[in-house]
């Protein structure tokens, strides 16, 4: 831990060396996102109701899938470069340093522009926590925080599976950003109103549920079982087989020779 905040201290370093480029890409990401945030409105500006959801139950999600993503990149952005690590040759020399080779790439880019996007979201944290309706007990705090860290680290799970695709296709394959990016998009919305046939797909294979509609329902006491708080405990079991897809892609690794 003290060897990866010695690498979070020097790429934040690095970064801000140009101060300027600095906010102006943080504020772009803060923008990019801010129009996301105008459509949720729009949509309420004209059905009140969605899903049986109101606007500021909805921020929720919003913010909930938009804070773990952001918090998922900004720290994993090495697993996104990762196909380049691979063509260039530069993940040889991972290879044969005594650590961790997913600690190296954790390591070796981290993207604090991301930032823009996580001052957005506790921005509608703010606002979306006392006009939600929750009645914030220690549990339902318990729960947002479990919601949000854990729905970070099934992001990462999906980086890693993506990092993974490139040990057999030395590019990255894009179809990933359907669960990665695209995950981020439609998780504006509780996952519900895309059908129950999308809802058993984001709970059963692709996790993304279990850490932002089932723990909604406990917060909003549309559902009083303990069970559905703990959902997103439950979503990292997804991080096994994401593990071991990477492992198995490490083993079949050959060396582009660049």
């Amino acid at each position: 831990m003290r060897l990866y905040m010695k690498f979070f201290a020097m790429h934040l370093k690095s970064q801000m060396q140009y101060k300027t480029s600095f906010f102006l890409t943080a504020l772009g990401q803060f923008l990019v996102s801010f129009t996301t945030l105008l459509g949720v409105y729009f949509m309420f500006s004209r059905f009140n109701i969605v899903e049986d959801f109101a606007f500021e139950q909805t921020l929720l999600c919003f913010a909930v899938v938009l804070m773990a993503f952001s918090m998922a990149e900004m720290l994993g952005r090495g697993f996104d470069l990762f196909p380049r690590m691979i063509s260039n040759g530069e993940f040889d020399r991972a290879l044969v340093r005594p650590r961790n080779v997913i600690f190296q790439v954790l390591a070796a880019k981290m993207d604090f522009t991301r930032f823009g996007r996580l001052i957005q979201t506790i921005a509608v944290f703010c606002y979306a926590i006392p006009t939600s309706g929750v009645i914030w007990t220690f549990d339902k705090i318990l729960t947002l925080c479990l919601m949000v860290a854990c729905g970070s680290l099934i992001f990462f799970g999906l980086f890693l599976i993506y990092a993974a695709f490139s040990f057999f296709t030395i590019e990255g394959l894009e179809f990933m950003n359907v669960f990665t990016d695209g995950g981020r998009e439609f998780g504006r919305y509780p996952f519900s109103v895309y059908g129950k046939n999308v809802l058993m797909f984001l709970t059963f294979v692709i996790p993304l549920a279990l850490f932002q509609y089932y723990p909604l329902l406990y917060l909003l006491d549309r559902e009083q079982s303990a069970f559905f708080m703990v959902t997103p405990l439950i979503g990292l079991v997804f991080l096994l087989p994401c593990y071991g897809f990477f492992q198995i892609g490490l083993r079949r690794y050959k060396s582009t020779g660049s």
